[in-house]
C-alpha cells in the first residue's frame, strides 16, 4: 500500500526531469543550489502527503500471542507466546517482497495479500529449533518448508543457515506434511493471524516510510 502511494507519488513530480529542465537554465555555480533546494522540497512536499494517510483499524493479535516490544523497529519476531515447555516466534514479511520480481508486481490488492509467515518452535536446553515457512492468506495457511535450525537471536532470525537443515517439504509423505500443518495449526498458527499481521505489515511499513523521507530531507538540508 505505501509502496504504491510512493510510486504514484513519483509518477506525479517526476523528480529527475523536473531538475533537469529548472538547471538547464541556470547558471553553473547555481545548479548544486538549485538541485538541492528542488529536491527538499519534494521530499517535505511527500513527507507531508504520507503523514497524512490514515492509518488501518487497530487489530488485535489471538490472545494466546504477545507482540514483541520495539518489533516495528526492527527485522525479528513480531509475536511471540508459549506452549507447554515450547517458545514460539512468528515473523512476517510480504510474499511480494520476498519472490524475485515480486515488488515490481505489486500492482493489485491479491498480491497484498499474500505474506510469508516465519515460525520457530523451540525447547529450553535445545540448541536447535523447528523451523516453518509458511505462506498465509486471509482464509489459509500452508507450509512451505520445514527445517532444523540453531537458535538464533532476534536479529539472525530471518538469515538463511548454509547447513543441510532437513528434506524439501514437498518430498516427504503426504501424511507426515499433513501431520506437519497439524502440528503449528495445533499451536495457533493459522488463517486467523492474517487479519493482524497485515494491519501490522501497513503501521511498519508507514513508519518505515515516513522515517525514510525524514532522514533524506535531514541529509539534504
Amino acid at each position: 500500500m505505501w509502496r504504491r502511494v510512493l510510486r504514484e507519488a513519483t509518477v506525479r513530480q517526476p523528480w529527475s526531469m523536473i531538475s533537469s529542465k529548472r538547471c538547464l537554465s541556470s547558471s553553473p555555480t547555481s545548479k548544486p543550489a538549485a538541485v538541492d533546494n528542488l529536491l527538499l522540497r519534494y521530499l517535505k512536499e511527500h513527507y507531508v502527503e504520507v503523514s497524512k494517510m490514515n492509518p488501518p483499524p487497530k487489530v488485535n493479535p489471538p490472545s494466546e500471542f504477545s507482540i514483541v516490544k520495539s518489533a516495528l523497529d526492527g527485522n525479528g519476531p513480531v509475536l511471540t507466546r508459549t506452549y507447554g515447555n515450547e517458545e514460539i516466534k512468528l515473523s512476517v514479511m510480504r510474499m511480494a517482497y520476498a519472490v524475485p520480481g515480486g515488488v515490481e508486481d505489486d500492482e493489485n490488492d491479491e498480491d497484498m495479500n499474500q505474506l510469508f509467515l516465519h515460525v520457530d518452535v523451540s525447547k529450553p536446553g535445545q540448541d536447535k529449533s523447528l523451523h516453518f515457512l509458511c505462506g498465509l492468506y486471509p482464509d489459509a495457511l500452508g507450509v512451505h518448508s520445514v527445517s532444523l535450525r540453531p537458535k538464533l537471536d532476534s536479529a539472525e532470525f530471518l538469515e538463511v543457515t548454509a547447513t543441510y537443515s532437513g528434506p524439501h517439504f514437498a518430498e516427504l509423505d503426504e501424511r507426515m506434511r499433513d501431520a506437519f500443518h497439524g502440528f503449528i495449526e495445533e499451536r495457533g498458527v493459522d488463517e486467523k493471524l492474517f487479519n493482524f499481521l497485515q494491519a501490522w505489515l501497513y503501521v511498519k511499513e508507514h513508519r518505515s516510510l515516513m522515517r525514510w523521507f525524514k532522514t533524506a530531507g535531514r541529509i539534504h538540508q
